[in-house]
């Protein structure tokens, strides 16, 4: 077993990076503008985590056999919200600009309130919160 190994990057590859930078910065994203133009684009996140971005471009350079995939996505990030309305003003402020809402805003079982979007390249992004009276878990 490796117990040294600790989580520190999560990386997501673009077709179009000003595109996906701008989706990303509505969340919240402290992102430059003067990246929009670069292949690759690194974000240093609350807790030391990083979440990184390379253009198609930039991955088959190294890995000439890579192909963007087709069909669902395997992964998805989620951003955690004050309230249950800030849930609904965030999938509408996305949606409304052009981001493809895949589950609207909905009372979860487990607790929270909870909607998804999708990144311009169709990645999943959850976001949610607590409904009043739940408890926090994880």
């Amino acid at each position: 077993m490796i117990t040294d190994a600790k989580p520190a990057l999560v990386g997501i590859v673009v077709a179009d990076m000003a595109r996906t930078l701008t989706f990303y910065r509505l969340l919240g994203l402290d992102i430059p503008a003067a990246a929009d133009a670069e292949p690759h684009v690194d974000v240093g996140l609350p807790g030391g985590l990083r979440l990184a971005f390379d253009t198609e471009e930039t991955i088959a350079s190294f890995h000439p056999a890579w192909r963007p995939g087709t069909g669902g996505g395997r992964v998805s990030l989620a951003f955690a919200l004050p309230d249950p309305a800030a849930v609904d003003a965030a999938y509408e402020q996305l949606t409304a600009a052009g981001h493809h809402g895949e589950l609207a805003p909905f009372d979860a079982f487990w607790g929270m309130r909870y909607a998804t979007v999708h990144d311009p390249d169709g990645t999943g992004v959850d976001l949610f919160a607590l409904l009043p009276g739940a408890a926090a878990t994880g």
